[in-house]
């Protein structure tokens, strides 16, 4: 490829200023890449490592009955541009969704609080890491 022209044109009443490029080869590489993305793949990679991600946040919660260990599920959601894993914990004693309680701490009836302890965070950072690599090499091999 060779450095861009600066280049002047004249349309009308209006000079526009752009840039012409000259390039060597083609685009088929890129031209793969985007049809592998089409494709979709990295989706189904997403729904082995949400699991893991589970498997991580029972594994990493405080255990006193187990209820809440016990208690994760994810879902994947999607739309035109976003793909998401949103993890859940069912675990909920009236309005109260005890995982969250856990992980920031809470008042007690007595008027004390319960400290709260991150257990969610450094459980899904290597999830996090996982995903990131599945994706990168879904979307780079073929």
């Amino acid at each position: 490829m060779q450095r861009g022209e600066d280049v002047w044109e004249v349309r009308g009443d209006t000079m526009i200023r752009g840039i012409k490029v000259k390039h060597v080869g083609n685009f088929n590489k890129t031209e793969k890449f985007l049809y592998e993305m089409r494709k979709q793949k990295y989706f189904k990679v997403l729904d082995g490592v949400a699991q893991e991600g589970v498997e991580a946040l029972r594994y990493a919660t405080p255990v006193d009955t187990g209820e809440t260990a016990n208690s994760w599920r994810y879902e994947l959601e999607y739309d035109e541009h976003t793909y998401r894993i949103v993890y859940h914990n069912d675990n909920v004693q009236g309005r109260a969704n005890i995982a969250i309680l856990l992980q920031y701490g809470h008042a007690t009836g007595g008027g004390g609080y319960v400290q709260g302890i991150d257990y969610i965070n450094p459980a899904l950072r290597p999830v996090f890491q996982h995903i990131a690599d599945a994706a990168w090499k879904v979307v780079t091999s073929s």
